[in-house]
């Protein structure tokens, strides 16, 4: 094998923790779940929300979570556990409190992401994807946030942390270990990893909107376009 060969950054992406069978879903979640699939014309559609609602009660996707969705949607648990190990928002492994995660891609990498992987690696004392001894942090190494105009940029529990430095980094763990209020850069306040899966799976927290939606740095063309008068060219035959 070559030396050069692709290395994955997601080794065990295709596996759920099937030892594990402990649960916290009970008939509150599964009403929960009901209520989801009815949101849908086809339930079936309702699969990804759900999956979510099963992270904010187990902390993972579950086995006992993918029966719940496989029975409430009237599918296998082979269709449930192929969507859930599609997508890596979808956990196989417990996580913590909260889930840091730091983006190295394309230009979170140029403008120092690694660096800033190694900080918080050195920080908390754990690599990506795995969580630390209290269950305070779990960490993720992130493929692209589609937030390059704030690079680099670290999530927690899904929230932007923008044009983040180690120094600021490590500021940032200490607060949330501390417990102390945080402030995401361009969402809420920071709660829990698993009260932000809860707002993903459909149910919202009243705290839409908390914080701005744009930073500067995304709404810099538009001023200028409005400055300038710049208006984007009409389709011929269009009606306004």
């Amino acid at each position: 094998m070559s030396g050069h060969e692709f290395q994955s950054y997601f080794p065990e992406s295709g596996s759920v923790d099937m030892t594990d069978t402990s649960t916290n879903i009970d008939e509150t979640t599964m009403a929960e779940l009901r209520e989801l699939a009815g949101r849908y014309p086809q339930s079936r559609s309702a699969l990804l929300p759900m999956l979510h609602l099963v992270q904010s009660v187990d902390g993972r996707v579950s086995p006992a979570g993918i029966e719940a969705c496989a029975e409430v949607l009237g599918i296998t648990t082979a269709q449930v556990s192929g969507v859930a190990t599609f997508y890596t928002m979808y956990r196989r492994r417990p996580g913590g409190k909260h889930h840091v995660g730091v983006c190295t891609t394309a230009l979170c990498a140029v403008m120092g992401g690694d660096a800033l992987l190694e900080t918080v690696e050195a920080k908390l004392g754990i690599h990506p994807d795995e969580i630390t001894p209290d269950g305070t942090f779990s960490l993720e190494r992130l493929e692209c946030n589609a937030a390059c105009d704030f690079a680099p940029v670290m999530m927690v529990n899904w929230e932007f942390m923008d044009n983040m430095t180690p120094a600021k980094a490590e500021g940032l763990l200490e607060d949330l270990a501390a417990g102390r209020e945080v402030q995401a850069s361009r969402g809420a306040t920071i709660t829990s990893w698993r009260e932000a899966e809860r707002v993903l799976a459909g149910f919202p927290d009243g705290r839409a909107d908390e914080g701005p939606s744009a930073g500067e740095a995304s709404l810099l063309g538009k001023g200028i376009a409005d400055a300038e008068g710049w208006a984007a060219p009409q389709p011929e035959g269009s009606v306004l």
